[in-house]
């Protein structure tokens, strides 16, 4: 496809050019840096050029040279990477120094400089979507971007019906709870089936809407962040198109760690994040709006009268933060340089190395089914027959102060309560494995 052919131009060339060596490499005087941090581009140069998908999930020397370029505290070991994703290093390094210019130039540059220095970066960001430029805007985040799409979304009428699961993240559950509210619209909700499978959600969605013949509009979460459930998203945005019934989809959790591009899902509205699995400062994400759909979502109030420019006239955030934006660039070499395909079998490898390990264990309750179409960096846990917040919020906390392991507690989810496990491209096997003993002697 043309965005891999253009990320193996992107290393190919670098690689020729010695450009990946200083992007990886530490800077000797880099505050906070290890100790004995070794270059990453010669682990670049051995495992990319011949294959740059080839990387082994496995290679734990490799790995251990990517962990070197982020600086992760050695307080505890960190498992809840689902929040948001650390810089790497020569990601920070760049974010600072272009923080530094904005503050310095204060004005000046962002009534002169900054449009024509992040309209290549938007561009750059399409192209690895597989969309125009003018089909995405920046915005703050993931659910800035869903909530622009949510209230924007003009095909409503009363008596319409509107349809969230479980699955979906609080906030736009609440957004689509707010169109009940301001445009009359009906509000389904349902759960989906545990355990899952690929057939059963596709079919879960399928009866959903087949018993709510009213249903013009659905939201649907690519990665749940609750569990870490991979929805088969293109299938259920066709049997939704079928129906005459659009899809907002949340892809936060997918966009850069699973390998795909906007128009293989066929969504027509998304909303995702950069400083997730991108790795891009906090207060990055985009919106998507196919271009031949940009009239069923409102102009965002602060644009109406304003020329059309795609995407972009339907969100309006005020001043934002350009150093962060502009720095999605550095973000993007560091994400392309490893590959989106090495990332994801990477973080699967860490996943099932704990969730299949485990899987089983009779005091214990992997909420993930382990079709790898299904699973993602993040799955949830509970001790078998605990389904209360009061239990796994304790869970959590036990796993923190007794074994200095961070998890976080989600609820939400029609099964009940439970503990979710993130771990990062930087989280070593020695970590995965400390969380294993633990919840054995949890698990009894």
């Amino acid at each position: 496809m043309a965005t891999e052919i253009h990320r193996r131009t992107l290393i190919s060339g670098a690689m020729a050019t010695g450009l990946l060596s200083p992007l990886f490499a530490a800077p000797a005087a880099s505050a906070g840096a290890s100790a004995g941090t070794a270059p990453l581009g010669s682990q670049l140069r051995r495992a990319v050029p011949a294959d740059p998908q080839a990387i082994d999930p496995q290679d734990s020397a490799y790995w251990a040279q990517v962990a070197a370029q982020f600086d992760v505290t050695k307080a505890i070991v960190q498992l809840e990477n689902g929040n948001w994703g650390s810089m790497a290093r020569p990601v920070e390094q760049a974010y600072a120094r272009k923080l530094a210019k904005v503050n310095a130039e204060n004005s000046y540059y962002a009534r002169r400089g900054f449009w024509q220095d992040i309209l290549p970066v938007r561009a750059r960001a399409a192209a690895i979507l597989g969309v125009e430029p003018e089909e995405i805007a920046f915005t703050r985040g993931a659910t800035e971007a869903l909530q622009t799409l949510i209230a924007g979304y003009n095909h409503l009428r009363p008596g319409n019906q509107v349809l969230y699961s479980d699955l979906d993240y609080d906030s736009t559950q609440a957004a689509f709870r707010w169109l009940k509210q301001r445009r009359g619209a009906d509000l389904v909700t349902f759960a989906l089936p545990e355990p899952a499978t690929h057939q059963g959600l596709i079919d879960a969605y399928a009866r959903a809407l087949e018993a709510n013949p009213k249903v013009r509009l659905m939201l649907l979460t690519h990665v749940g962040h609750r569990s870490g459930l991979v929805m088969p998203v293109k299938e259920i945005v066709a049997l939704a198109r079928a129906r005459g019934v659009d899809v907002i989809l949340d892809s936060a959790h997918a966009w850069g760690q699973l390998d795909f591009t906007l128009p293989e899902l066929g969504a027509d509205f998304v909303g995702l994040t950069c400083q997730k699995w991108i790795g891009a400062p906090m207060g990055v994400g985009l919106v998507y709006i196919r271009k031949d759909r940009l009239d069923a979502i409102d102009p965002n109030m602060s644009e109406v009268g304003n020329p059309d420019h795609g995407t972009q006239s339907r969100v309006h955030t005020g001043t934002a933060s350009f150093a962060g934006y502009l720095a999605l660039a550095d973000a993007l070499d560091f994400h392309e340089a490893i590959g989106i395909r090495a990332k994801e079998a990477r973080l699967r490898f860490l996943r099932d190395r704990w969730a299949e390990a485990l899987r089983g264990h009779p005091g214990l309750e992997i909420l993930t089914p382990a079709d790898p179409r299904l699973t993602s960096a993040l799955t949830s846990f509970r001790l078998r027959g605990q389904t209360s917040v009061v239990q796994n919020k304790a869970l959590a906390a036990t796993l923190l102060d007794r074994f200095g392991i961070f998890t976080v507690h989600r609820e939400g989810l029609a099964s009940g309560a439970c503990v979710r496990v993130t771990p990062a491209i930087f989280t070593a096997e020695a970590d995965i494995d400390r969380l294993v003993a633990a919840m054995k002697t949890l698990a009894g």
